[in-house]
């Protein structure tokens, strides 16, 4: 006979599968679970349907996942681990009497990893849904993927779980990228505006054409687009607000940015595209607006010296 103890965590897994609580919890998730704090932490996106593993503060693996249906959401927010169970026991949510005991046929696959308010992460006995808005609110994984989370994870790990169409970051050689994904919850319309603060994070809004991003949103294909790399820009010991910029193996500085910064006076011939200083001169490019130079001519126009020092930092220093 099943103990009373675990019949009621039974219970609990089938209303993760349902979306609706069984019981009502004796403690709140924060009274009762520790937080893990090395580092390690897993962060979902809803609106990618990705779910991102970072171990000691850096990500490590990316998995494809399948969340809610719109009719069923999967909630947002800040979770923790809660529990973690091997062949967990799933129970038929419209029929207590239905039972399933861990194999090929349980919808929780062979792994559960529970969070606050009766949902978690588990494995799936459908893995074609993978990639598709397809649970009543949990998580589910390709049963491999789920198994190899299940290891690198404990009880207190922290949970984001957020919905943002826009994912702006870097790839592995530091272009930045860009991916805008379908509305599927109906809650995120974006406009181009919205487009270019996300992509000023990175320093980079005035190199992607506000027509081109129109375009992408109208698209939401969750496709990358590549822009360019940036980097910090530092003058006299002090990083500057505006980044450099390496396009196409140009390197870009902004130029009026870098003249305030340095306390130059500087003059622009809008009909020649020319910039001067009492130092000399140099042509200009305009990017939405905002006036950039060729790295190769910062010395002549500005009297510094410097350049790129790493993958995120371009450094110049008045001599």
């Amino acid at each position: 006979m099943m103990g009373i103890k675990k019949l009621v965590g039974v219970i609990a897994l089938a209303s993760m599968i349902s979306g609706t609580p069984a019981m009502a919890a004796e403690n709140t998730a924060e009274e009762i679970i520790p937080m893990v704090n090395d580092g390690t932490r897993i962060v979902i996106n809803l609106a990618s349907r990705g779910l991102y593993l970072l171990e000691k503060g850096v990500k490590t693996a990316l998995y494809p996942i399948a969340c809610g249906k719109p009719s069923t959401k999967t909630p947002v927010g800040y979770y923790k681990i809660s529990e973690k169970t091997v062949n967990p026991i799933w129970v038929d949510p419209h029929d207590s009497s239905n039972v399933v005991y861990s194999g090929e046929d349980n919808p929780l696959g062979y792994r559960w990893i529970g969070l606050k308010g009766y949902y978690g992460i588990h494995g799936t006995n459908n893995p074609a849904s993978i990639g598709t808005y397809a649970s009543l609110g949990c998580i589910r994984m390709f049963e491999a993927d789920v198994e190899a989370l299940y290891d690198k994870v404990a009880v207190g790990t922290p949970v984001d779980v957020f919905y943002n169409r826009v994912v702006v970051e870097k790839s592995p050689e530091d272009t930045v990228v860009y991916y805008i994904y379908p509305d599927a919850y109906g809650i995120q319309p974006l406009n181009v505006e919205q487009v270019n603060e996300w992509l000023r994070g990175y320093g980079v809004q005035c190199f992607e054409s506000d027509a081109d991003i129109a375009e992408k949103i109208n698209a939401s294909d969750g496709q990358p687009t590549y822009i360019a790399k940036s980097y910090n820009l530092i003058l006299n010991g002090q990083t500057i607000d505006w980044k450099a910029v390496e396009q196409d193996g140009i390197f870009y500085l902004p130029v009026l940015q870098m003249a305030d910064a340095l306390g130059q006076p500087i003059y622009y011939e809008r009909e020649t595209s020319i910039v001067r200083t009492g130092y000399g001169m140099a042509s200009v490019n305009t990017f939405k607006n905002v006036l950039y130079i060729n790295a190769d001519d910062v010395e002549v126009l500005f009297h510094i010296r410097g350049g790129k020092q790493d993958n995120i930092s371009m450094k110049y220093d008045s001599y």
